[in-house]
């Protein structure tokens, strides 16, 4: 099989990812990213994906940007806007935007593929029901590819790198769709941004209001464990 990187996060669309590398005859390696981010049992989660869909290897980088900070997933004094507040998906990009957090885990994901032999890589992105950032956008997917392809060794001899996101143009009805077709147990993850030590999510943020909404959208039971 040939072998390709995943960025699994914890999170239920990054699972739809894993699931779907493994569909398509990869050999999913997948890699997820302690960044500093406050809600780390994301990172338990995406241990538990990764091992109950098959993964062939799993790995975790460590990548501090909480010591760059501007972010309300690294930094404490930062709140995570949720509907209580007034906070609207998609009217503005959110202080849950983390700078350059794509750009930095795909050019991990793409120092690994090159160490592996790999071309290929998979990630979660989406630009239908997401918050608005700005590397979840087609253009940024293209940008890295072409990136990708004049960066490294193995690109500028031929390799030739895809950077696949399978769930780019999908609502989340249709990632949860696609997810239990495919076998994703969606109880196994977590999509919170401010989740606690149990993987418990609080119902409120833009990650548990979309994800909830998708669920309701499919028809589908929410497996999500609330606190």
């Amino acid at each position: 099989m040939k072998p390709a990187v995943v960025l699994v996060s914890g999170g239920m669309d990054s699972a739809v990812v894993l699931a779907i590398a493994r569909e398509q005859g990869f050999a999913p390696h997948a890699l997820s990213v302690r960044y500093g981010q406050r809600h780390t049992s994301e990172l338990d989660a995406a241990a538990r994906v990764a091992a109950t869909l098959g993964a062939a290897a799993h790995k975790t980088v460590h990548v501090d940007l909480r010591s760059i900070g501007g972010s309300a997933l690294t930094d404490e004094h930062i709140d995570v806007p949720v509907d209580s507040d007034g906070h609207v998906i998609g009217a503005d990009i959110p202080v849950t935007y983390v700078p350059a957090r794509n750009t930095i885990m795909l050019s991990v994901a793409l120092g690994w593929a090159e160490v592996l032999g790999a071309t290929d890589l998979f990630c979660g992105v989406n630009a239908v029901d997401y918050s608005g950032y700005p590397d979840c956008r087609p253009e940024f997917i293209e940008g890295f590819q072409a990136l990708a392809n004049l960066a490294t060794k193995a690109g500028v001899e031929g390799a030739g790198f895809r950077v696949h996101a399978p769930l780019l143009r999908m609502s989340k009805a249709d990632i949860v769709r696609e997810g239990l077709r495919l076998g994703v147990d969606f109880s196994q993850t977590v999509s919170c941004y401010q989740a606690d030590a149990d993987g418990r999510a609080c119902g409120h943020c833009d990650a548990c209001r979309l994800r909830a909404e998708g669920f309701a959208a499919a028809g589908v039971a929410d497996p999500t464990r609330y606190v």
